[in-house]
């Protein structure tokens, strides 16, 4: 059985310096999905992501 191993991931928006804090998936090419798509400021692109 496949099992996913959980990742915390924290995203800071680069624009207005909001942070969040999630739970994602590992998936098998090595990038974690969150789901995460947007920040408050409608900005979708300018991001740092840190993984834990």
């Amino acid at each position: 059985m496949f099992k996913t191993q959980r990742a915390k991931v924290t995203i800071r928006c680069n624009i207005c310096g909001e942070k969040f804090t999630l739970r994602g998936r590992r998936e098998p090419g090595g990038q974690v999905e969150t789901g995460f798509k947007q920040c408050l400021c409608d900005n979708d692109k300018h991001f740092s992501i840190d993984e834990s």
